[in-house]
C-alpha cells in the first residue's frame, strides 16, 4: 500500500480483521539459503507451537519503512515471550528485484529476525496478499487468526490492537 486512500476506501483497507474461522497459513515457499536472511531456511510448519507474525514489505515502500518501529518494538518486547517474526521481502519496483539490493537494505535498516526474500511472488500468492505492508498473525496451530493492512504504530487503534492480538496469542 503506498498512498492513502481517499474516503471509504482508505477506511476499509485501514481496519484490521480477526479471522471469524481462522484458515491454516500455508507453508513458506522459498527453501534456498540464498533466499532467506537472518535465518536458515525456514518453514512455517517447523514453527508450529510458536506465534508467528508474517509481514509483507518491500524495501523502498514508504509505509513499509514508516512501520519498521512498530515492528521492531514487538520484536524487541515478545520475542523473549515466544513471538517469532518473519519479514517476507515481495519487490514492488524494479531495484527491489536484486537480492543483493535487499539484502543491503536489511543491513541499513537494522532488520535481525529472518527475511524471505520472496522475488517470484509465490507466497505473496499463497496468501492472497495484495498490499505492502500487510501482517498476518499465526496462532500456535499454525492458522491465521489476525490480519492487518497498512501502517501500524503504538498508541494508534490497529498497531494496538494486533499487539493486543499477539499478547493475547502468548498468553494461550
Amino acid at each position: 500500500m503506498r498512498h492513502k486512500l481517499p474516503g471509504l476506501a482508505a477506511a476499509l483497507l485501514s481496519l484490521a480483521s480477526t479471522a471469524a474461522t481462522p484458515t491454516k497459513a500455508p507453508d513458506f515457499t522459498h527453501s534456498a539459503s540464498t533466499e532467506w536472511i537472518n535465518s536458515p531456511p525456514l518453514k512455517l510448519t517447523s514453527l508450529r507451537g510458536s506465534v508467528v507474525l508474517i509481514e509483507f514489505w518491500a524495501f523502498e515502500c514508504v509505509n513499509c519503512r514508516n512501520t519498521l518501529p512498530w515492528l521492531e518494538a514487538m520484536h524487541a518486547e515478545y520475542s523473549a515471550r515466544g513471538l517469532k517474526i518473519i519479514s517476507v521481502h515481495t519487490p514492488e519496483l524494479k531495484q527491489e528485484h536484486a537480492p543483493a539490493n535487499v539484502r543491503k537494505a536489511v543491513k541499513d535498516l537494522g532488520i535481525t529476525y529472518p527475511v524471505m526474500i520472496d522475488g517470484d511472488y509465490s507466497y505473496w500468492g499463497a496468501l492472497d496478499n495484495r498490499y505492502w505492508p500487510a501482517f498476518y498473525l499465526v496462532d500456535r496451530k499454525g492458522r491465521i487468526v489476525q490480519t492487518a493492512i497498512g501502517e501500524l504504530h503504538r498508541g494508534e487503534r490497529r498497531g494496538d490492537a494486533m499487539e493486543s492480538s499477539i499478547r493475547e496469542q502468548l498468553e494461550r
